[in-house]
């Protein structure tokens, strides 16, 4: 049996808080409990899932829980103080989903999401360019693991297996 390297649940309890519950492939566990906003971070958490699996940016959340990171302290705010630089680059891509997938703004073509991230980031010519294809792709993943969540049962949990491989 293929262990995955982290084991995520999202809990969707039935007082409307969830609960994000990642196991380690050594079995160590980080959580949180999602009080206020808990759709807004489901969904958001859900979208780093996708971008970091379809994408295959192996820098971001779910790679910094998969490398012993606490959820707490992917927030710069714990131990291990700030994330990577490279951790940035994901968050701007799953934000820039968030704002056309929450914010109601309409999709942008690869050109346009690109020409963001250069907005925002820089311009380097060593971080991945996506094309429409890709964004596509993750868009539709997005949309795959939002229905799962949305057809959920409160008291219910959905699971999935992260791997950065």
């Amino acid at each position: 049996m293929n262990v995955p390297e982290v084991q995520v649940q999202f809990m969707k309890r039935t007082d409307g808080n969830v609960v994000l519950r990642c196991t380690r492939r050594d079995g160590s566990v980080t959580w949180q409990r999602y009080d206020k906003h808990a759709l807004f971070f489901s969904l958001h958490d859900l979208r780093h899932f996708a971008v970091e699996t379809t994408l295959g940016l192996h820098d971001g959340f779910y790679s910094l829980i998969a490398g012993g990171w606490d959820i707490t302290d992917t927030t710069g705010k714990g131990a291990r103080g700030k994330p990577p630089v490279a951790a940035g680059l994901v968050e701007h891509v799953v934000g820039l989903l968030d704002r056309e997938q929450s914010g109601g703004a309409a999709p942008m073509t690869a050109a346009e999401f690109n020409a963001q991230l250069d907005a925002v980031l820089g311009i380097d010519p060593r971080r991945p360019r996506f094309t429409d294809a890709q964004l596509a792709l993750v868009r539709n993943r997005i949309e795959e693991l939002h229905n799962q969540w949305f057809g959920l049962a409160a008291g219910s949990t959905l699971d999935l297996a992260f791997n950065r491989d």
